[in-house]
């Protein structure tokens, strides 16, 4: 997929309202531990504030996983997440599903993904974003690539991204600096 024009990125930055999110890979560097008692994943600080920067704007927020894991759903849980799937069966009906839930369009969607399950969303929504350590092809499918690699401020990078193309950064740092 051709890369954006500044113009026509930023136009599409400020239809936004649904910010949706891959987890391993995207929120995660995509480590997992897997012990006798359990699994261990990291998220890291800058992105779980992002998405509680992007609720307060006023954007949904929602993470989409191929992978089922009790410790993203508690992520998810701890951020007020408006929308956690975890399913094998296929994100387009899933983030369909989550588009019908809200009335919104595909092109008022933004989706952060960085592997091959991932590309029959980027086809569909209004922002593909992909970050910096993704694979060659969810790269290629992208509008964007973000500067950080996934599980290491990413998604906080594509916050702040969509806050300022819609005007609203210096209000959320203005509100955090009193």
């Amino acid at each position: 997929m051709p890369k954006l024009s500044p113009a026509l990125l930023r136009a599409r930055l400020k239809r936004i309202k649904l910010l949706l999110c891959d987890v391993d890979g995207v929120l995660t560097d995509g480590g997992l531990f897997i012990t006798s008692e359990g699994e261990f994943k990291r998220f890291h600080v800058q992105d779980g504030i992002g998405q509680r920067l992007a609720a307060h704007a006023g954007l949904k927020v929602g993470w989409v996983s191929a992978r089922p894991s009790l410790i993203t759903t508690r992520r998810a849980e701890e951020l007020k997440t408006d929308f956690i799937i975890q399913t094998r069966e296929g994100k387009v009906p899933a983030v369909a599903g989550i588009l019908t839930q809200t009335g919104l369009t595909w092109e008022e969607a933004c989706f952060v993904g960085d592997d091959l399950v991932d590309l029959g969303v980027f086809s569909r929504v209004g922002l593909a974003i992909a970050p910096a350590d993704g694979r060659a092809e969810a790269i290629a499918a992208a509008h964007v690539i973000t500067k950080a690699r996934g599980g290491n401020g990413c998604v906080r990078e594509v916050v702040e991204m969509i806050l300022k193309a819609q005007g609203k950064w210096a209000t959320v740092v203005a509100e955090h600096a009193k």
